[in-house]
């Protein structure tokens, strides 16, 4: 029977774009019908080692081309930014499933269902993007994304915190927002699409959620203050500061309690 794992492997050390979608893809239909087995067999091989494509280049954020919706241009640079996120996404739900081992099968499962969703999210994007003559990688991206991955390789409750916690968090308080101005200009197709991404999101970060608890109460660790430990830990060695205007409606759905949503007001700015 197949292995998630070696699924993982193929991922993240062996595929291009187009045989990323696929094997992924491929391997939550299998879960899905029970044909995916999910032991750990295979060793871990360290995050350096994560293959990428050549393209796009990526570059500091700010040197990123700039995403004015007012022009062909900046519409392009705007979702080939997002559709760069979502696929470092699919990347980040494999390497959360590979790099962490002996956790409950239904840790994987739920993992793996995100990097299917995050597939799927990509490919909307990457259609969108060839309306206009443009494929993902014509244009630069940023490398911050996957810098936090590399810096969380090595705990899982930091991963938990500072990804979906922290990051896809972030997209649950900017996605309303931009929705809107998409609304205002009449592109009912980039309405639909940012919805899907963003309800789904939705549930990703509550996965998040949920396993943090989960995995927080198995050892013993008061969540909420080992989560506001953690994110000032974080900002304290990186730099920078936790952002204000917390969608707060958003971030209960998603498993934030009114007390974590109290903190992150009084430490954000």
């Amino acid at each position: 029977m197949p292995n998630i794992f070696d699924y993982a492997e193929k991922t993240l050390h062996h595929s291009h774009c187009e045989e990323l979608l696929a094997l992924t893809h491929e391997a939550q239909r299998l879960a899905m019908n029970g044909e995916l087995n999910f032991e750990s067999l295979n060793s871990v091989r360290p995050i350096e080692k994560v293959y990428f494509p050549e393209h796009p280049i990526l570059l500091p954020p700010r040197d990123m081309p700039k995403r004015k919706f007012t022009t062909a241009a900046g519409l392009a640079a705007f979702f080939h930014a997002i559709a760069h996120v979502e696929f470092v996404a699919i990347y980040l739900a494999w390497d959360i499933i590979y790099r962490f081992r002996d956790l409950p099968e239904e840790f994987y499962r739920d993992w793996l269902r995100v990097a299917d969703e995050e597939a799927q999210h990509f490919s909307l994007l990457r259609g969108r993007l060839q309306k206009s003559d443009i494929d993902y990688g014509d244009l630069p991206a940023h490398s911050g994304l996957w810098d936090l991955a590399q810096h969380t390789s090595n705990d899982i409750l930091i991963r938990l915190a500072l990804v979906p916690r922290n990051m896809e968090a972030h997209g649950l308080d900017v996605a309303p927002p931009l929705i809107e101005k998409f609304k205002q200009i009449g592109d009912d197709d980039a309405v639909a699409i940012l919805t899907r991404i963003l309800n789904d999101e939705v549930g990703h970060v509550a996965m998040g959620s949920k396993w943090f608890n989960q995995l927080c109460e198995e050892k013993g660790l008061n969540a909420e203050r080992y989560y506001q430990t953690l994110l000032l830990a974080y900002y304290d060695e990186k730099g920078g500061h936790l952002k204000a205007n917390f969608n707060r409606e958003l971030r209960r759905s998603a498993g934030f309690s009114e007390s974590e949503l109290t903190w992150l007001a009084a430490h954000s700015h």
